[in-house]
């Protein structure tokens, strides 16, 4: 085959992988919490025409050698972990992270999985719990008879009881964060998991040790831009038609190589 077909093969496929990464942020632009994903690529190995040489005698001088790429591929998916906008919702049971960190929460199999996204509500049992059901990590419960719930910038629960509004304590929001956020391992749900290239999970409290603070009746937004988006899929498209090009050329190449041996 035409190692050129090959080769705009590559950037045709390229192109197609970042295409469906920038689909799925489009598709996730209303998902709370969600963080941007950029596709980033690399360049295949090169095939050596020619060595580099040098040329012997006074004043010798060296010719670079000729060598030839033979593609592109896709080298990593990055997530972009920048603030997404927050909107207020006046649900005391939401809760938004400014600034670094993740809610822990408990899976059923009893490992540990972190998120961003702090659309709570109560059990049954009245903890505090994700969408999906998930208990926040440490477990926060309710008191039925609670008439107000107050959740600090520090993180700090607090409920009103009866009538004298005197605030009660049942406790504090923990928040996890990471040296590379990005490296997390996305699960689904708004969920992510460590991984190695996360690092160890750090825990600590809202506004404390480099945290960021917790907004109660407030949600964090995807930091997806859709502006920004459209661009990079007409600058993917234009990519993939270059490289559809340079597939038809090589094609039309080949078939007048074949009518020259008929």
């Amino acid at each position: 085959m035409d190692p050129g077909l090959r080769t705009a093969a590559t950037g045709m496929v390229a192109q197609q992988k970042r295409v469906e990464v920038i689909a799925n942020n489009l598709a996730n632009v209303n998902t709370t919490g969600f963080k941007r994903s950029r596709a980033q690529f690399e360049d295949l190995l090169y095939q050596m025409l020619q060595a580099p040489t040098t040329v012997d005698g006074a004043g010798a001088q060296g010719t670079a050698g000729i060598q030839v790429g033979r593609g592109t591929r896709l080298s990593a998916v990055q997530r972009i972990e920048g603030q997404g906008a927050l909107e207020q919702t006046d649900n005391p049971l939401d809760i938004a992270i400014d600034g670094e960190g993740h809610f822990a929460v408990i899976m059923p199999d009893g490992s540990m999985a972190y998120t961003r996204d702090g659309s709570f509500s109560i059990s049954d049992q009245g903890m505090l719990v994700t969408s999906a059901g998930y208990p926040l990590e440490p477990g926060i419960t309710i008191p039925q008879d609670a008439q107000q719930l107050a959740i600090s910038r520090t993180g700090i629960v607090t409920v009103v009881m009866d009538s004298s509004g005197e605030p009660i304590e049942i406790g504090r929001i923990e928040l996890v964060r990471f040296a590379n956020s990005a490296g997390l391992r996305a699960m689904g749900e708004n969920l992510h998991a460590e991984s190695v290239a996360s690092g160890e999970a750090m825990i600590g409290f809202a506004q404390e040790d480099g945290f960021g603070r917790v907004i109660q009746g407030a949600l964090e937004s995807s930091n997806v831009e859709v502006v920004q988006e459209m661009v990079d899929m007409i600058s993917a498209l234009r990519a993939y038609e270059v490289n559809s090009k340079a597939v038809q050329s090589s094609e039309e190449m080949s078939q007048m190589t074949n009518a020259l041996l008929r």
